[in-house]
């Protein structure tokens, strides 16, 4: 039996750099079988033609407007369901792999077949020693999504949500659980996915031989005088926030985790105003009356 067919999926939203950088990690992969599909979410200055020019074995989806991670990723995984690949890699633009990263991870999803997900574990691209992300663990009573980032020796094989910054999936598994959900756009997608595979009888694993290196943030700094972050990142987190728990919750922690959340939101919205940062007050108001009141 010959290798896993993998696409490999990024979507580019004004990061011409950070994508150009990654293409390049890419083409030093030592993995055979793979195809890079690049979504590119309405950029300014064509920056997909810009890409394709410089590396034309791209496969390149262009998209009027931004479609959110959500919506970029989910046209990459329907042509890739389509063109009958085994294994779906979705990957950050704003990250720089190892050459061995793709084989490790693949061999890791074949050899463990109970796992319907995996996730490399990633270093922070400022700081290569410290760890972004090792996976996951997700506490039920408060629905909390906790990323493991401590740097240790050795972390679990076994963790309850990966990551959508770089994540591996079979493609009977996505044909099973179904697309990532597009009411998300950004943020906590991947948290829905991991608990709906999970709910579907997959367990969910970290190969930490597997190495992937992350600038984190890099498509939501802002600069201005709201602080680093735009308010539409606050907007999303909280919005997406209650959204997860209506998905997600039972009625013995629907209510601790309204409540523990709320509170701190509330917390958030006090320390902007003293910041003199209205705008993402005004976000962190309006996304927790959205996730809570208005989207499913």
């Amino acid at each position: 039996m010959g290798s896993p067919r993998i696409a490999i999926i990024l979507v580019n939203w004004n990061g011409f750099d950070h994508s150009l950088k990654c293409l390049e990690s890419l083409l030093k992969v030592n993995y055979g079988s793979f195809k890079i599909i690049l979504i590119d979410n309405g950029s300014k200055e064509k920056e997909g033609k810009k890409l394709e020019e410089l590396f034309p074995e791209i496969h390149l989806i262009e998209n009027a407007r931004n479609l959110g991670f959500t919506g970029g990723n989910n046209l990459g995984i329907k042509l890739a369901l389509k063109e009958g690949f085994d294994q779906i890699l979705l990957l950050n633009n704003d990250t720089v792999v190892e050459p061995n990263f793709l084989s490790k991870l693949s061999r890791f999803s074949l050899e463990h077949p109970e796992y319907g997900a995996v996730q490399p574990i990633i270093y922070s691209m400022e700081n290569r020693r410290k760890v972004w992300s090792a996976g996951g663990k997700w506490n039920n009573l408060f629905s909390r999504a906790i990323t493991l980032n401590t740097s240790k020796n050795s972390y679990p094989e076994k963790i309850d949500w990966v990551t959508g910054c770089a994540i591996l999936v079979r493609t009977d598994v996505i044909k099973k659980v179904g697309l990532l959900d597009d009411s998300f756009f950004a943020y906590f997608e991947d948290v829905d996915w991991s608990l709906r595979m999970k709910k579907a009888g997959y367990s969910l694993g970290l190969c930490s031989g597997s190495i992937v290196y992350h600038e984190a943030g890099a498509s939501s700094k802002d600069n201005s005088k709201e602080g680093t972050l735009s308010p539409r990142v606050f907007y999303l987190h909280c919005r997406n926030q209650f959204i997860l728990i209506r998905k997600h919750s039972s009625w013995f922690n629907y209510f601790p985790s309204i409540g523990y959340h709320g509170f701190r939101f509330l917390l958030w919205i006090i320390y902007f105003l003293l910041r003199g940062r209205p705008l993402k007050a005004n976000s962190v108001l309006n996304g927790s009356f959205a996730g809570f009141f208005v989207n499913k």
